[in-house]
């Protein structure tokens, strides 16, 4: 049987926070308005772009909400070009603990807000690209938490609903893997509270990767 692990990016793999914090001020200050607060900005983390501004701007114009996602998209790639600047670590323990559950005979994959074209920066900077066989984007998906990613992840690895789980720290984690039918587990390392993610849907909430993994296998 086919045991798929799909892995959320941001707050999940990857702490990008430092440059997704300064992207969104960023963008927000090049058209004269007031940065949202940073625990605001870290809420809407693991949305697609768009829907992401919209959150913050709910009543804004289409118009400026599309000029806004743009610039962060500008304001990102140019800090993550920048070598002074902080880099986007991985969390402890992803690194071994990705290798050890291809070796248990898990298939990996990535459901993520970011882009083809980010996902696949971050993840040739860690040295990952290799250990997932899906990769999901909001380039070609609705935001999270539709399941068009889960579904799509699943297809590609001929895995079914009942041997899949999603992995991710918000809501929109969990709510992707409820709406389709998997499993879905929380880490608390991230950007939503344990408690959240547990009324979001996730059966538990781990707080390090060898936790994570002891789960995975137990069920």
């Amino acid at each position: 049987m086919v045991r798929l692990a799909v892995f959320d990016c941001d707050g999940t793999l990857i702490d990008s926070q430092v440059n997704i914090l300064r992207a969104m001020a960023d963008s927000f200050t090049r058209h004269g308005l007031v940065p949202p607060p940073e625990h605001a900005t870290r809420r809407i983390v693991g949305l697609s772009l768009l829907e992401a501004v919209q959150v913050l701007l709910p009543d804004a114009e289409l118009a400026l909400q599309q000029s806004l996602a743009q610039d962060y998209k500008t304001a990102f790639q140019r800090l993550r070009a920048d070598r002074s600047l902080d880099p986007e670590p991985l969390y402890p323990g992803v690194a071994a603990g990705l290798a050890q559950l291809e070796a248990q005979g898990w298939l990996l994959g990535v459901a993520t807000g970011k882009s083809d074209r980010g996902l696949a920066l971050a993840l040739a900077h860690h040295g990952l690209t290799d250990h997932f066989v899906t990769l999901q984007t909001a380039d070609r998906h609705p935001s999270k938490p539709h399941p068009a990613m889960l579904r799509a992840a699943m297809a590609e690895a001929g895995a079914e609903a009942g041997a899949t789980v999603i992995i991710g720290d918000t809501v929109f984690d969990m709510g992707m893997g409820v709406n389709a039918g998997v499993r879905a587990i929380g880490v608390d390392w991230g950007y939503h509270e344990p408690d959240e993610l547990r009324e979001a849907g996730a059966e538990t909430v781990v707080s390090d990767f060898a936790t994570l993994i002891a789960r995975l296998e137990a069920a």
